[in-house]
């Protein structure tokens, strides 16, 4: 059968998305331990439960579209619902909406490429579920924003900015509504890149002035792009046009200064470099997290401004949640968990010896421990998987 609505919200299932077909066991396994009753299927996209009796026309819940006339209510009956089974870990869900918002902002960009205009109906659920998961569990999605791969940089930056700005907004205490927007403005701020091509983008060596010029006129098309879309607030709009704007009005494309520049512009340039310059690239290794928040710090004497950027710090930890960092033991782990009173001593998962070899993984509370940080490592030099490791 073709699932069409789960009868849920997003955040009490553990799916990529809201409708799908079912295609094993597993996936009725899994829909019995959401703990819901009834689902609507799509009988013209699935197969026909036509042994079942005549659907009840009980309306879907507020957030999804109304079931159209195709889809039947199929009711389980109450013992084989377990409302007290375990869901999706935050973990699983937070893999699930990244690979889901990666797959969106690859196919907009390509869309945009043939001319088409972006579709807000896909872009807003997906920036409340973005925004939903920040407020649940922000440890879960914000590590897997870190992991790209070279030749998908643009739009995974793309995510990884949206999820950055959303915790970045979150410590700073802005409306949540407001957060919703300037998540939209990250989710949508290098859209201009799909008018340049991919030769300039992706190229592995410097770029010639004529082609940075190219690049650097990603931000007026990104500006472009939203101007002519539909329902797109000012809010975001100022993410897109101001993320490369400098506090000292060194930035482009319009140098603006100080308060020229909105706050959602100002926060934007601080996240775009953070997630830029700890990113592997084609052309560039990305540097360790706590270098990256370490330069931020010297450049707000004049490109960002001082007090965002010890903001932004607090909302991300001087040790990130998913880094892998080495203690004084020779031993490597992995960060689990931030505590806001002692920054400089999260919780950590030792896995490693700088011998070579797997230890029994053990949770350490460094505010309880002896055994320091002495410095962060990258996960490929000792051929560790992250995800394996990451908060679950």
């Amino acid at each position: 059968m073709y699932v069409h609505d789960l009868n849920c919200g997003w955040l009490q299932h553990g799916f990529v998305r809201n409708r799908f077909l079912v295609a094993s066991a597993n996936d009725v396994r899994r829909i019995r331990e959401i703990g819901v009753a009834e689902i609507y299927v799509d009988t013209r996209r699935g197969l026909d439960p036509d042994a079942l009796p005549a659907p009840e026309t009980r309306p879907p819940e507020p957030e999804t579209a109304p079931a159209p006339e195709h889809a039947v209510a199929v009711t389980e009956s109450p013992p084989a619902v377990r409302t007290e089974a375990k869901t999706a870990s935050s973990f699983e869900r937070a893999c699930a909406l990244h690979r889901e918002a990666n797959q969106i902002v690859r196919d907009m960009l390509v869309d945009i490429r043939l001319g088409k205009q972006i579709e807000m109906e896909k872009v807003e659920p997906l920036v409340g579920r973005v925004v939903d998961s920040i407020f649940t569990q922000q440890d879960a999605l914000l590590p897997l924003a870190r992991l790209k791969q070279h030749d998908n940089y643009t739009f995974q930056h793309s995510v990884s900015v949206c999820a950055l700005m959303t915790a970045f907004a979150r410590t700073l205490e802005v409306p949540r509504e407001v957060i919703r927007e300037i998540a939209v403005g990250a989710l949508l701020h290098d859209v201009g890149k799909a008018r340049v091509p991919d030769e300039i983008l992706n190229k592995p060596g410097k770029l010639t002035d004529a082609e940075f010029d190219r690049m650097k006129s990603h931000v007026v098309q990104s500006k472009i792009i939203l101007q002519a879309t539909p329902g797109i607030s000012q809010i975001a709009l100022d993410v897109a046009a101001q993320h490369h704007e400098r506090f000292d009005g060194t930035g482009y494309p319009n140098k603006l200064k100080h308060e020229q520049i909105s706050l959602y512009g100002r926060m934007g340039a601080i996240v775009d470099v953070y997630d830029a310059i700890t990113s592997n690239r084609v052309y560039h290794k990305g540097m360790p997290p706590t270098e990256a928040l370490r330069k931020l710090l010297e450049w707000s004497a004049n490109h960002f401004e001082p007090r965002l950027v010890k903001a932004f710090i607090r909302s991300v930890g001087i040790y990130p949640t998913g880094a892998l960092v080495r203690l004084e033991s020779k031993r490597l782990a992995v960060v689990q968990a931030q505590h806001a009173e002692k920054p400089m001593e999260p919780t950590v998962k030792v896995i490693f010896h700088t011998a070579g070899h797997y230890l029994r993984p053990e949770d350490v509370d460094r505010r309880r421990s002896q055994d320091r940080i002495v410095g962060h490592e990258d996960f490929a030099d000792w051929n560790i998987d992250p995800l394996r490791w990451l908060p679950q």
